[in-house]
């Protein structure tokens, strides 16, 4: 089990580096690198935070293409391909030419390679979580889930520590001409750690349970092709028998993805740009979101530990209440410019988050019957983050441009808030289900 777990950690740590790196990277590079020098400051980060949602309307092709293939040939194998395929874009990235070079040529192909790394972050997560939650004790599996959820978090702190590294070692030119592109090229990592996953690791026991309980095909072409063809695709079956689970599932996540992404994307632009924002050094920026980031990772783990002896709701309401309250106070304590109240501001937002993040992958993993269940958890999960993640570093800069001022930001955050805690509401507690009984029936709340 230490071993699952740390292996689903380092995987999605690396996957979710690689993820990251493109969104600081979108709001401190590309808006110089992939696009015309002489666009208008706000349209030219718009223009690069498009770019950055692209990863996210990508998310759900991943998570129904990987899901179908996780569901049918098991969860190894799928996770295995999405962390191949994310090191081999990411790679690509850092070394794709810029603008003044390509052309339109350059910020297409940007697009094309972001579009690659939403596929394999939409079917990385579904792999990675019920790799841990099928294989942990059930009165351990929230614990043991929130190290694949600690991978995001680790990934962002990796990301910033890279890019902080490069800014220390070369001049701020040589960082914007060719710095920028180290961190990503070291992704390729990530296709030796694919291997490791696919030569060291077993499938989980409910899928091998699920895979046995399967009736044999005969061995003839035509027998086999009947069996398959009268097979239900996973994807569309859960869609029929679990509308209710999906949708309240992405809503569940609205309030984690619009708060993470604003505090580690949007106010990295905000507090480093001068015309639209405060103008701070870079590494101010950085260092206050790499901390915040560090300080959610016991909060997952605390939130996760509870949600496993007292459920896993309350904890999240919890935390979709507190986050609502703090969102006005985050850019108040970001205006005065000063490196602690910044920092404070995003420590207090990422514990707020990991309240209900920890605890979110056996929380989907429990709604849903082992034979749909990496499908139906991966739609939830990559709905709400194209919902929520995928456009709010671009909602908040048109808020701050349209208003003026932060104010709008901060309502947005705690509009997400109240849907996040609505929908929690009205999913059923889960803690005690277990996950190799879980039939089709309970589909109906």
């Amino acid at each position: 089990m230490r071993r699952v777990a740390a292996t689903a950690l380092a995987g999605t740590s690396i996957e979710w580096f690689d993820f990251f790196l493109y969104g600081t990277a979108a709001a401190l590079v590309f808006p110089t690198v992939f696009f015309a020098a002489d666009m208008p400051p706000f349209v030219s980060l718009i223009a690069s935070f498009s770019t950055f949602a692209v990863g996210f309307l990508a998310r759900p092709v991943g998570g129904v293409l990987f899901g179908h293939f996780g569901d049918r040939h098991g969860r190894k194998r799928a996770l295995v391909t999405a962390l191949m395929m994310m090191g081999l874009a990411t790679t690509l990235i850092g070394l794709l030419p810029g603008y003044a070079t390509l052309g339109f040529w350059a910020p297409l192909l940007l697009i094309v390679l972001r579009f690659v790394q939403g596929l394999a972050v939409g079917g990385q997560w579904g792999g990675a979580m019920l790799l841990v939650t099928e294989h942990a004790p059930p009165d351990k599996r929230g614990f043991y889930g929130a190290y694949a959820q600690a991978g995001a978090p680790l990934g962002l702190v990796l990301a910033n520590l890279a890019f902080l590294g490069v800014t220390a070692s070369v001049s701020p030119q040589a960082f914007m001409d060719w710095g920028w592109r180290i961190p990503f090229v070291f992704s390729v990592l990530l296709i030796g750690l694919s291997m490791y996953v696919q030569l060291r690791l077993e499938d989980t026991p409910a899928f091998k349970e699920l895979l046995a309980s399967r009736p044999e095909p005969s061995l003839e072409a035509g027998e086999a092709l009947k069996v398959a063809a009268a097979r239900q695709s996973p994807v569309i079956e859960v869609l029929i028998n679990y509308p209710r689970q999906i949708t309240l599932a992405a809503g569940a996540f609205l309030a984690v993805q619009v708060t993470f992404y604003i505090l580690i994307t949007f106010a990295i632009a905000y507090g480093t740009n001068a015309e639209v924002g405060l103008g701070l050094p870079r590494e101010t920026m950085l260092w206050a979101v790499l901390i915040g980031s560090l300080t959610q990772l016991p909060a997952l783990f605390w939130a996760s530990a509870y949600s496993d002896r007292h459920g896993r709701r309350g904890i999240y309401m919890l935390g979709a209440a507190l986050l609502g309250v703090w969102s006005f106070f985050i850019f108040p304590l970001m205006d005065t410019g000063s490196f602690a109240l910044i920092t404070l501001a995003i420590i207090v937002g990422q514990l707020l988050v990991g309240m209900m993040y920890g605890p979110q992958a056996a929380m989907l993993a429990e709604l849903f019957s082992t034979h749909v269940r990496y499908s139906g958890a991966s739609l939830g999960y990559q709905l709400g983050a194209i919902l929520g993640g995928g456009f709010a570093p671009i909602v908040a800069t048109a808020l701050l441009a349209a208003f003026n001022s932060t104010l709008g930001v901060s309502i947005y955050i705690s509009l997400a808030c109240v849907l996040t805690l609505l929908s929690v509401f009205l999913l059923r507690e889960t803690y005690k289900t277990d996950l190799t009984q879980v039939k089709a029936t309970q589909s109906v709340p």
